[in-house]
């Protein structure tokens, strides 16, 4: 004889407060993704996922959220068209059905990436490592449901610091002045590069993903390398440790220019997206003559992103 367990999610609590977000954090899936005529992509994501509580409901039917995951998961492990942010997007669908009080439902996944790259100058192919970022969030309204997803990544690259580095190159000239004559010492100046202290700096960009668009986890990658100093790689030999040195101290950026550099890059390469499109750049430098990191970030539209850049 079944026993009937109560169910007490559903009782009214003793302090009438609606939640903002209630759900679970930390679960853990593994993914793979089938490409045509191309190896599969194997991902061990973790997700969070929220839904709203309103004032009347004491709690959410908690293992209804991994539940709604790992059926996503496993109706997606074949459909070579599946993008990350589209799991998302059908595991916001999926909670909602099962969460029919939620008025607002969030899922975010972060997991390795691997993908490959040329050294710059050997052009030895190496493994690199960022992170893969996806969400969606889903809005009930009037008895529909509005979806926005988006997808992004987190990667490590180089910065100098410009302030330092013009110290240096101040400097140098005052020395250069004591046996050299104004027109060498410019010449000089002009040819070689000067010390800095340098940063490990890591970018985050996050584009929300419009239907029928697409954003590529490689363009995100090529524009966040290129908005810091140099890429770094996880194999140099001599030649292209020289390469990237010279190359990232040709390219001084402070921690703000790495993300002004990216929402340029942005607002020109999906200029056709829509004005609402919601756009995050984070930039975060690990200082090496500092305890402290420094940090900068930016989320705007689109639309707000082309008007400041006057972009059409």
């Amino acid at each position: 004889m079944a026993i009937c367990l109560p169910d007490t999610q559903d009782d009214s609590p003793e302090i009438p407060i609606s939640l903002t977000r209630v759900g679970v954090t930390g679960v853990k899936k593994l993914i793979q993704l089938e490409r045509k005529d191309k190896r599969p992509i194997i991902l061990v994501p973790t997700f969070d996922a929220f839904v709203d509580l309103p004032n009347d409901q004491k709690g959410v039917h908690m293992s209804r959220s991994p539940e709604a995951i790992s059926e996503v998961l496993e109706s997606v492990t074949n459909d070579k068209s599946m993008e990350v942010e589209y799991i998302c997007a059908e595991i916001v669908n999926t909670m909602m059905t099962k969460h029919e009080y939620a008025k607002r439902v969030e899922i975010s996944m972060i997991t390795d990436y691997m993908y490959m790259k040329e050294s710059p100058v050997t052009k030895n192919k190496t493994q690199e490592m960022a992170k893969l970022i996806a969400k969606a969030v889903g809005i009930r309204k009037n008895g529909e449901i509005k979806i926005r997803k988006s997808v992004g990544i987190e990667l490590i690259g180089m910065t100098v610091c410009p302030c330092a580095q013009e110290s240096v190159k101040e400097s140098n000239k005052t020395e250069l002045l004591k046996f050299l004559d104004e027109e060498t010492v410019q010449k000089v100046l002009d040819t070689v590069s000067f010390a800095s202290h340098n940063q490990r700096g890591v970018g985050t960009l996050l584009i929300e993903v419009p239907e029928h668009k697409e954003v590529k986890g490689s363009d995100i990658i090529e524009i966040i390398e290129q908005s810091m100093s140099s890429p770094v790689c996880e194999l140099l030999k001599r030649p292209d440790e020289n390469a990237t040195v010279l190359n990232a101290h040709s390219n001084p950026v402070f921690v703000e220019d790495c993300v002004r550099n990216m929402m340029e890059r942005v607002a020109k390469k999906y200029v056709d997206f829509p004005d609402d499109t919601l756009i995050t750049a984070r930039q975060e430098n690990q200082e090496s003559i500092h305890r402290h990191n420094a940090y900068a970030e930016k989320v705007t539209t689109l639309g707000e992103l082309k008007e400041e850049l006057n972009i059409n």
